[in-house]
């Protein structure tokens, strides 16, 4: 029985022997065949990646705007228009959250656009500005009558007639003058020892409207003259001043120069009053030019700032000068302060009426400078897109002054704060941003 045992398992040891020995065998054989059939694989998975990657470093082109947007080679975005940008292989895209993404758009806006500082520098002020050329009332003379009488000769035809100074205007015929004439000579004669009475009624002549001339005519012939000549003390344009006229010229607007020529009110035969205006005489050598400046700009410009003025009829004819006059008062109907510029304009080199553009000068400003770009205008309300991260957040800034595409910041920004140099490219509807206080 012991001996059955054993020569049982001496058979088992042998038998494993055999297995171990045949396994052996079988690895010897196979294990250089799978190792040469891996490395097959592994070049051939090589040969696969290697076009990938040969890919992958080729040049793309994106849509700062719509990242989704991936092109070849340049052009522009189908959806904003906007210039795609070279995108670069080591390229790493943000994450973002779920809860950037899930933020309402008119609040947080993901974009990679470029941004700008606000900048703190002297900035040189230009003010454009509309205006018109206007007669230089300082330069307004009125005819009148010194007498009631008659118009026996009119020597003016139609309105707006070039008239110099000294030139014969009308003749009138005055009982009053003729009577006062008879005095004088009646004194002349009678009493020609009483001075004071001659002298006398010589002033009285010479306050009623004659010249000297006309009336050392009178005393040299001892005759009265029945029509006394009325004469311009100045020189230009001559504007009726009758009452119809005057009418006209309310309906119309304050002192309305540029009326069609038409025929005189006053005719010959018509009788005037004493002291009745006649006509008004403006002289078109000295003009204003009448500058509208919005209530924003009006706190900087100031008498004696420096204009350039160009006329819409003759911009050729550009010229300098200086404020020299801002109106205290806003006109009727007009949002605008005025500013006045004084100039000459010789033989009607500019012809009133005219439109022109004036640069007013204001010196330099020191602030703190955006570009007009980067601030959106929501009403009265203006608004900038600060970065945050890897966003823009609608923020509300109080604005001065717009300058050479420049706006002035007051109140608002700091100077670390990065903006988006385009605040358009981030809104598609303003009625809809609500911004941050």
């Amino acid at each position: 029985m012991q001996k059955d045992r054993s020569a049982s398992n001496r058979q088992s040891l042998s038998d494993r022997v055999i297995r171990a020995g045949a396994i052996s065998k079988i690895f010897r054989i196979f294990l250089p065949s799978a190792f040469c059939l891996l490395s097959f694989l592994a070049c051939k998975e090589a040969k696969k990646e290697q076009p990938a990657q040969q890919a992958s470093t080729k040049e793309t082109y994106t849509c700062p705007m719509h990242p989704q947007i991936i092109k070849d080679k340049p052009g522009s975005c189908p959806i904003c228009g906007m210039d795609l940008v070279k995108k670069t292989a080591g390229e790493k895209v943000t994450d973002v959250s779920l809860n950037d993404l899930l933020r309402p758009s008119n609040q947080y806006v993901l974009s990679g656009i470029p941004t700008v500082h606000i900048q703190q520098r002297d900035e040189p002020v230009e003010i454009t500005t509309y205006g018109f050329i206007t007669y230089d009332t300082r330069q307004e003379g009125t005819v009148s009558s010194n007498v009631t009488g008659r118009i026996e000769k009119l020597y003016i035809k139609h309105r707006y007639q070039q008239v110099n100074k000294g030139q014969k205007i009308m003749d009138i015929y005055s009982p009053e003058l003729l009577t006062a004439q008879q005095n004088l000579l009646f004194l002349l004669q009678h009493d020609a020892d009483n001075q004071v009475l001659i002298s006398a009624a010589r002033q009285k002549l010479l306050l009623l409207g004659m010249s000297n001339q006309q009336l050392d005519q009178v005393i040299k012939t001892g005759k009265p003259v029945f029509t006394v000549s009325i004469f311009s003390g100045y020189s230009g344009h001559i504007h009726e001043s009758s009452p119809e006229a005057m009418q006209q010229q309310a309906a119309t607007g304050m002192k309305d120069v540029s009326l069609i020529t038409e025929e005189l009110q006053l005719k010959e035969g018509m009788y005037v009053t004493k002291g009745q205006n006649l006509f008004v005489i403006y002289n078109p050598s000295k003009a204003w030019a009448v500058l509208n400046i919005f209530s924003g700009q009006a706190g900087m410009v100031k008498v004696g700032d420096k204009v350039r003025i160009v006329p819409e009829t003759a911009p050729e004819k550009d010229f300098r000068a200086s404020i020299n006059f801002m109106e205290p008062f806003y006109r009727p109907d007009s949002k605008t302060a005025t500013a006045r510029v004084y100039f000459n304009n010789p033989n009607m080199g500019i012809p009133i009426g005219s439109q022109v553009k004036a640069v007013i000068f204001a010196g330099a400003r020191s602030a703190r400078w955006l570009p007009e770009e980067a601030v959106l205008t929501l009403g009265l309300d203006k608004v900038v897109f600060i970065k945050k991260d890897d966003a823009f957040i609608a923020h509300k800034i109080e604005v001065g002054i717009v300058n050479n595409h420049l706006i002035q910041v007051l109140n608002g920004l700091e100077e670390t704060d990065e903006v988006a140099a385009n605040a358009q490219y981030l809104v598609d509807s303003e009625s809809f941003i609500k911004v941050k206080q």
